[in-house]
């Protein structure tokens, strides 16, 4: 392979946490040099970036891709590509599917699948529990040697507190990492949207801000007694900062991460009940929203995800409680994270430190730099070209996303696993 030389870029590097102008060097598909003079080799492929904005692939953690069971609603290959087209170079994908991928043999085919049909990178998570049902941990050992990067119940609650300090001690033992989903369950049994008097106007089944502080407190309590890794999903709730805050500055081994939906969408955004803004949790008031910005920007919160969920046309067109929760967002997470950007909430190295360095780091990889030595896994973009969001246009196969028919601002350009485009804008 020869090698790449992107020139007239602007280098967004989060570990420098620089935005400058310079040129990259890549050869067989690791990043060799970056900075405003770059060494040219003979044999170098230029590359003209053209100005616009070059950074580490964004790393996203909590993927749902439907395989096996509910191909219809997406595929490694549909998951694959949309991820290509929203700068994703690598996808950490979950385990809620149809059967749970909860044993070594399904981890593996669906790792086979992957590799087979997704032009990204694809780091599969493990159910912490067999069959999501929290009786019972899953093997957690064997599942480490299948491939799995890290172990998760995702929206089903370990309720059983014995089981899950057990499971959180054996994962220690072993050096996993558990990501949890902080709820207390009883009281968000049922709810659609976050507590208040917009949810009283609407007559819709509410959840309480503090049930995301009391399901952080008692896996914070069960984290001080273990000494496992843990990584909270979502933390979207000012409420939950305090008890996050306290527990870093215990020494605990604790991160947190926020969907791209908590940062850029509030309570108000459901309206006149509209299912594509039903998500889990329910998209929260304007000042938890403030709030969890401000917490990613100070760094309490470490990462932001897209929460990728794909769910059909039959499951959201329904009365808003009855539908389905999720939202797709593999495609609109760089476009929806320059709202942030462009609010002068955050430059773009913090950005890129919460999309890429710091999911990457949490995970033991060596991507989400601009580093030398560095696998050249990196997106392209345009931070202020205008565009009007259209959902029949996206690469999933399910197109249920809140932003459909919304102004826009940032466009991926091309994307590059290993230096090779898997994705370049017609």
């Amino acid at each position: 392979m020869t090698a790449q030389l992107y020139t007239n870029a602007r280098l967004i590097d989060p570990e420098a946490r620089t935005d400058s102008l310079g040129a990259l060097l890549v050869r067989d598909g690791r990043i060799v040099a970056s900075g405003p003079e770059v060494a040219v080799p003979e044999d170098a492929e230029p590359i003209d970036c053209g100005g616009k904005c070059l950074a580490p692939g964004i790393v996203d953690i909590g993927v749902k891709v439907c395989e096996p069971g509910e191909r219809h609603k997406e595929s490694y290959r549909s998951a694959g590509l949309a991820a290509a087209a929203g700068g994703v170079t690598t996808m950490v994908t979950r385990p809620d599917t149809v059967p749970t991928i909860d044993s070594p043999e399904t981890l593996e085919f669906v790792t086979r699948r992957a590799n087979e049909a997704a032009p990204v990178n694809v780091l599969p998570m493990a159910a912490l529990t067999k069959g999501r049902e929290g009786r019972e941990m899953t093997e957690i050992g064997f599942l480490m040697d299948a491939g799995a990067v890290a172990f998760t119940d995702c929206d089903h609650i370990v309720q059983n507190t014995k089981v899950f300090s057990r499971a959180l001690t054996y994962a220690r033992s072993l050096g996993a990492l558990v990501i949890a989903h902080p709820q207390e369950p009883g009281l968000s049994a049922g709810a659609c949207v976050t507590s208040g008097k917009f949810a009283s106007l609407r007559g819709l089944p509410a959840v309480s801000p503090m049930a995301e502080r009391m399901g952080l407190d008692r896996d914070i309590a069960l984290l001080e007694m273990t000494g496992a890794r843990y990584h909270a999903d979502q933390i979207t709730t000012a409420r939950a900062l305090p008890a996050l805050e306290r527990a870093r500055k215990n020494g605990l081994d604790i991160t947190a991460g926020v969907s791209i939906h908590h940062l850029t969408l509030n309570e108000l955004d459901v309206a006149d009940y509209r299912t594509f803004f039903k998500v889990k949790p329910p998209l929260r008031s304007e000042d938890d929203r403030l709030a969890v910005i401000d917490a990613v920007r100070t760094g309490l919160i470490d990462i932001i995800s897209s929460m990728h969920t794909p769910q059909d046309e039959e499951s959201k067109r329904l009365p808003f409680e009855e539908a389905a929760s999720g939202a797709v967002a593999l495609e609109t997470l760089l476009p929806a994270a320059m709202r942030l950007y462009h609010a002068d909430h955050l430059d773009l190295p913090a950005l890129f430190a919460a999309l890429s360095l710091n999911p990457a780091r949490r995970l033991g990889l060596d991507c989400g730099r601009l580093a030398p030595g560095a696998p050249a896994d990196l997106v392209l973009f345009d931070p202020d070209v205008p565009f009007v969001l259209d959902r029949a246009t996206l690469q999933s196969k399910s197109r249920n996303t809140p932003f459909d028919g919304q102004r826009m601002q940032g466009r991926v350009l091309a994307t590059y696993v290993a230096g090779s485009p898997v994705y370049r804008r017609a």
